[in-house]
C-alpha cells in the first residue's frame, strides 16, 4: 500500500526537481575523491579523524559518527567542531563542513594495545545537486608506544583486482553514489540515482556489468534485457550470481539484489580486429517499503580489443533481448492490427460476446437504420474499450508493473466479475430477468431491440474477453504499440479494435449485407433463450480459471455470489409491478453478490500440483534456459496461461498429442512450459526480450544459433519441422 501512496510523491518529486535530473554524473568526483579520510593518532588516547573536502563538496555534521571495529580501546563521544550552518532539503537545519575538518576520539587505550580499527561513518553532498549515500570506511591506526604520531590510510583492495575499474567508476562495491535520503524515510530518489550502471570491458570476448543500487533499494534479478549494437560482436545470456529470495508486495516471491551486484556478460565475437559497440541494458527496481520504478534503460559505448581465432560469419545473431517489431513501420503496425482484429472475431473466447450482437443484428431484421445505428454503437464500445486497455496497460507497464497484454484476467477479481456479468447475461436470456422497466434509460429489453446502450455494452463487453485472446499478425502490432510513443500506441489499439468490429460495421453500413439478414419472428424467442448456454459455459471457464488461480475457495465465494445474484434478479423482475421499496432491495440484494469479487483478490495463490513431470516438461527459468543452450540441448519454449483460449487449444490439438512428444525424442529436445496465469516478472521479461505482449510465445532454440518463433496457432507439421531444423 505504501508504494501506491508515494508513487505520486515520486512523480512529482521527479518532474519539480529537474536541477537534479539535468546533473552529468561524470562531473561528480569518487567519493573518496571528494572526502579523502586519514586517520592519526597523536597518543595512544587520542585519534583524530581528518577529512579533506573537495572544492564543490561539503560533509553533513551530524551524519558522522565512529565505532571501534577491533582492538582495545574505551572510547569517549566523538568530538566535532561546530559547522556551518546550512538549510538542507531533505534534513532541515543543519550543520556542514566545507575544505576541511577534524573529529577527535579520546579513550584509554589497552596496554597491550597496538593497532585499532575503527569504522567511520559519514554522508555529503556536492554543490551542483547530487549528494552521496551514508558512506563507511574501516580504517587501522597503530598507537605509537612512545608518543610518536603514525599515520595511516584507509584500508583498501588488492591492486590487481580485475573490478578495479568499476571500483573507480562506482566508488567501490559496498556503496554507489546516489541521491542520498535518510534511509528512514520514504522519499524516493530519482532512478539515476538509486540504480547505478556501469560496464568495462573484461576481454575481448567478456563485458563486466555492475549494478549498484544505493542503500535501502533493490534491484530485480528477472526484470533485465539487454542489446549489443555494432557489427563485431553479439550477445551470450548474462551470467547472474546468486540472488536474495524476497517477497514483494507485487510480484509475489522474486529473486534481488540489495547490494551492488557484478554480472559477467560473455560476448561472441564476428570479428577479430578490435571493434566499437554500443550496450543497451534495461532493468528494473523498486525502493524497500516505498515505490517501484518504471524499467530504466541505460546506454554505454565500449571499445572491444581484437579478438583471436574469430572466423567471419556472414549474418550476426539477433542481438539478445532486442524488442522485435523494431523495424515495423506504423503504417504496417496499422494494417497488421486490422487484421488482427477481424481474425479474433473467429477466436473461441470471443464467440459468445459476438452471439449477442448477432442476436442484436438479426432482431433488426432488414430494417437499414436500425442496423446502422447497432453496428456504430458497438464499434464505439469497442474503440474506446480498446482505447482504454492500452492505455491501462501502457500506464501500468511504465508504472513498473510486470503486465501484458491480457493483464486484466491475472487478476482473480476481474475473472470473478467476468464470471457473474456472463451468468447475469445468461439469466437475461433465459428469461429470469429482463433489462427493461426502470432501467429503460440503459436500453431496451434484449428481448427487444437493445438499444444504444446495449449495442456499447456489447463492444465493452467483447473487448474485456477478447483482449486477452492473441490473433495471427496481432503480436507484431502490439509489439510495436508497447515500444512506441503513447500517441501511436493508442493508434494501433483503435486499428485493433475496428478490425474486431468491421464485420458488423459492414453489415450495418452495406444496404446488400443488411437486407440479407433474417426477420424477427417467433423464432427470436428460441434463439435468444438457446444463446443463453455459451453465456453459462463462458461463466464455467471462468470459474475453472479462476480455481488455477486462486483454488476451490474462490469458486464455492463466486458460485455463492451467483446465487444471491441470480435470487436478487428474479426477485426485481418478480417486483417489477410492487413498490419501488421491494424492487430497490432486491437490487441491493444483487449488488451484495459482488462482495465474492473483492474478497477472492485477497485469497492466496494455491499450491500448484506438478504436473511438469507427467507432461514431460520443465518449468521456465532464465537460469535452467541458459544452462541448457550451453549444453547444446534444442529447447521447445512454451509460455501459456490458463486464461489464454488459444494456448489450450494448441496444447490440446498439438502439444499433448503423441507426435509432439515423439518430434522432442527426435530432437534430443528439451520441453521447457512458463506459466503466466499469474503475474509473473521472469515470464513478463521473457516476453519482452522476445519481442512478445502475451502469450501464446513458442521459441525453438537450436543446438547452435538463433532461437525461432513459432505462429500463433500452432499445427503438428510447424512444431515437427521446427523441431527437426534445431536439431541439425
Amino acid at each position: 500500500m505504501t508504494r501506491w501512496l508515494t508513487a505520486p510523491l515520486a512523480f512529482l518529486m521527479l518532474v519539480l526537481a529537474p536541477a537534479a535530473g539535468a546533473v552529468d554524473e561524470s562531473d561528480l568526483l569518487p567519493i573518496d575523491e571528494a572526502f579523502a579520510l586519514s586517520a592519526v593518532a597523536g597518543e595512544r588516547g587520542r585519534i583524530e579523524f581528518t577529512w579533506k573536502i573537495a572544492e564543490g563538496y561539503y560533509l553533513y555534521r551530524h551524519r558522522i559518527g565512529v565505532e571501534l571495529v577491533d582492538g582495545g580501546f574505551k572510547l569517549n563521544p566523538l568530538e566535532l567542531p561546530e559547522g556551518i550552518a546550512h538549510s538542507d532539503e531533505f534534513f532541515g537545519d543543519v550543520q556542514t563542513y566545507r575544505k576541511e575538518v577534524t573529529a577527535v576520539l579520546t579513550g584509554a587505550a589497552a596496554d597491550n594495545a597496538r593497532t585499532l580499527s575503527f569504522r567511520v561513518k559519514y554522508q555529503g553532498c556536492a554543490d551542483i545537486g547530487i549528494c552521496y549515500p551514508p558512506h563507511s570506511k574501516v580504517v587501522s591506526v597503530t598507537l605509537p608506544p612512545d608518543g610518536t604520531v603514525l599515520d595511516t590510510a584507509p584500508t583498501s583492495g588488492a591492486a590487481d583486482d580485475p573490478l578495479a575499474g568499476l571500483d573507480a567508476l562506482t566508488g567501490g562495491r559496498g556503496n554507489s553514489p546516489g541521491l542520498a535520503l535518510d534511509p528512514a524515510g520514504d522519499l524516493p530518489l530519482p532512478a539515476e540515482q538509486a540504480f547505478r550502471f556501469e560496464a568495462v570491458v573484461a576481454g575481448p570476448e567478456m563485458l563486466m556489468l555492475r549494478f549498484a543500487p544505493a542503500p535501502g533499494y533493490y534491484l530485480y534479478r528477472d526484470r533485465n534485457s539487454f542489446s549489443l549494437t555494432g557489427d563485431g560482436a553479439a550477445l551470450m545470456p548474462p551470467q547472474w550470481p546468486g540472488a536474495q529470495t524476497y517477497r514483494d508486495e507485487h510480484f509475489g516471491e522474486v529473486m534481488v539484489y540489495f547490494d551492488p551486484v557484478d554480472v559477467p556478460l560473455p560476448l561472441q565475437r564476428l570479428r577479430a580486429e578490435p571493434t566499437e559497440v554500443s550496450l543497451r541494458v534495461t532493468f528494473q527496481g523498486c525502493q524497500d517499503n516505498g515505490i517501484c520504478y518504471p524499467p530504466m534503460t541505460r546506454e554505454v559505448r565500449l571499445s572491444l580489443p581484437a579478438a583471436a581465432g574469430v572466423g567471419e560469419q556472414e549474418t550476426p545473431p539477433a542481438d539478445a533481448g532486442a524488442p522485435a517489431g523494431t523495424g515495423t513501420s506504423l503504417w504496417l503496425a496499422l494494417l497488421l492490427a486490422l487484421g488482427g482484429g477481424v481474425i479474433l472475431n473467429l477466436m473461441p473466447c470471443v464467440l459468445p460476446v459476438l452471439s449477442l450482437k448477432a442476436l442484436s443484428l438479426a432482431q433488426g431484421g432488414g430494417d437499414g437504420s436500425q442496423a446502422r445505428r447497432s453496428a456504430t454503437w458497438y464499434t464505439l464500445g469497442v474503440l474506446l474499450s480498446f482505447a482504454a486497455v492500452g492505455a491501462v496497460a501502457l500506464a501500468l507497464r511504465q508504472a513498473g508493473l510486470a503486465l501484458g497484454w491480457g493483464f486484466q484476467l491475472q487478476q482473480p477479481g476481474v475473472v470473478a466479475a467476468l464470471a457473474l456479468v456472463m451468468t447475469a447475461i445468461g439469466l437475461s436470456l433465459s428469461g429470469v430477468f429482463s433489462l427493461g422497466g426502470s432501467l429503460a434509460g440503459m436500453g431496451q429489453s434484449l428481448t427487444q431491440k437493445s438499444g444504444p446502450a446495449g449495442d456499447f455494452f456489447t463492444g465493452v463487453l467483447a473487448v474485456v474477453v477478447a483482449s486477452p485472446c492473441t490473433a495471427p499478425f496481432m503480436g507484431t502490432a502490439l509489439a510495436f504499440a508497447f515500444t512506441s510513443s503513447p500517441a501511436t500506441a493508442i493508434a494501433v489499439f483503435l486499428a485493433l479494435g475496428l478490425g474486431l468490429a468491421l464485420p458488423f460495421l459492414l453489415i450495418g453500413w452495406v444496404p446488400a449485407l443488411a437486407a440479407r439478414l433474417p426477420r424477427p419472428g417467433a423464432w427470436m424467442e428460441t434463439l435468444k433463450q438457446v444463446l443463453a448456454f455459451p453465456m453459462y459455459l463462458t461463466a464455467v471457464w471462468l470459474l475453472w480459471v479462476l480455481a488455477k488461480q486462486r483454488g476451490a475457495d474462490a469458486i464455492g465465494l463466486v458460485l455463492a455470489g451467483a446465487v444471491v445474484m441470480a435470487l436478487g434478479l428474479w426477485w426485481w423482475e418478480k417486483a417489477r409491478w410492487a413498490g419501488k421499496a421491494t424492487r430497490w432491495l432486491a437490487l441491493a440484494l444483487a449488488l451484495a453478490a459482488l462482495w465474492p469479487v473483492w474478497r477472492v483478490q485477497q485469497l492466496p495463490p494455491p499450491a500448484r500440483a506438478e504436473t511438469a513431470a507427467a507432461e514431460g516438461s520443465v518449468p521456465y527459468s532464465a537460469e535452467a534456459l541458459a544452462n541448457y543452450r550451453a549444453e547444446g540441448r534444442v529447447v521447445f519454449v512454451n509460455m501459456t496461461a490458463d486464461w489464454c483460449v488459444t494456448c489450450k487449444a494448441n496444447e490440446r490439438a498439438v502439444l499433448s498429442r503423441d507426435g509432439f512428444r515423439q518430434a522432442l525424442a527426435a530432437a534430443d529436445a528439451v520441453y521447457m512450459k512458463g506459466d503466466w496465469t499469474d503475474v509473473d516478472p521472469a515470464i513478463t521479461a521473457y516476453l519482452e526480450s522476445q519481442g512478445a505482449v502475451g502469450v501464446p510465445l513458442y521459441v525453438v532454440y537450436p543446438r547452435q544459433g538463433e532461437p525461432r518463433k513459432l505462429p500463433t496457432v500452432l499445427t503438428p507439421d510447424i512444431v515437427r519441422e521446427a523441431l527437426a531444423e534445431a536439431a541439425r
